[in-house]
Parts: structure tokens; sequence; C-alpha cells
């Protein structure tokens, strides 16, 4: 299924502080298959458990790669409070597969066949924009909604000096 493609220019409809998440892995070793195979499924198994829980604050995202060793998500979060409390939650996989991992590397059966990392923003309102020529809603526009450019400003500075009306501190779809 493909989203269709939007005409002409559009922006992202996010209002207030926009919450981003790039979480990934590396495959140091190729041949150790049985090492980063089951990170890269738990990686997977996470988001469907996100997607199927819309409360708990994933708004959108997207998986890419940035090489053959190189996978990583681009996250948009409804708000850091609610990435916090995902990333903590007892009843999430993410708290099994962390334990999991602890305790490999506690027991030091973590050889460095495959790297895990994360980076987080939180990018406040008035600190981002966005423009999307001839495409469907990609990144912040598929997590937040898209809308005609000019209701944000054809210009980035008039994009960056848009506020919501509300002055809400997360992002809204």
């Amino acid at each position: 299924m493909y989203a269709k493609t939007a005409t002409g220019h559009t922006t992202a409809a996010a209002e207030g502080d926009t919450v981003v998440l790039l979480i990934g892995m590396r495959v140091n070793h190729f041949w150790a298959v049985h090492q980063w195979v089951p990170v890269f499924y738990a990686m997977l198994r996470m988001l469907r458990e996100l997607a199927a829980d819309p409360d708990r604050g994933l708004l959108g995202r997207i998986l890419l790669t940035a090489s053959p060793r190189t996978y990583y998500v681009v996250q948009y979060w409804e708000s850091k409070e609610k990435l916090y409390a995902y990333a903590a939650a007892p009843d999430a996989f993410h708290h099994k597969a962390w334990g999991i991992a602890n305790r490999k590397q506690r027991a030091g059966r973590l050889r460095g066949h495959v790297g895990l990392w994360h980076e987080t923003y939180i990018a406040p309102e008035g600190s981002y924009e966005s423009i999307y020529f001839d495409m469907p809603p990609f990144g912040l526009a598929a997590a937040t909604g898209s809308l005609p450019v000019e209701s944000r400003g054809r210009r980035a500075a008039q994009r960056l000096a848009h506020r919501s009306e509300s002055g809400s501190s997360a992002a809204r779809p």
C-alpha cells in the first residue's frame, strides 16, 4: 500500500515541541548472525507493540538504513514524558530486551558483534520547519499530518515563526 502523493508544496502540521528519537543498530560482524538478527527482530517487535497501542505516544516512524551494516528508526513522539514512560514501562518489550542485554553484558557474553545507539532531540516550537514538494506525507508530516505550505508560510523563516494557538508543549497530530 502506498501513500497518496500530495501535489505542490506542503508542510508538517506539527504543533508545539517536537520529540525525535533516532535509534538503531550496527552489525559489526556479519558472520555472527545469531547475535544481530535477534536485535533486529527486537527492534521490529517494539515498533509493532507501539503501533498497537497509540496511547504510548509514538506518532510515527521511519525505518532506514545508513549502510549494509547500520539500520535505524527515526521516531516522532507525542512528548518526552511518553518516550521516557515507554522506555521504563515494565510491561513493554523494551524493558525485557534491555534486561536481557544488561544480563549478557554483566555475564561477559557480549562480544561486540552488534552495536546499539540512540539519540533524542527535543525541538521547541519555533525551532523546526519542514517543506515537501510532490511527496506523500513523509517524516514529521507522516507523523503529524500535512498542510498546504501557505498555511505556515512559503519561506522557512515564516514556518519557523509559526506558533500554535494552544501553546502546547508536545507535537500533536
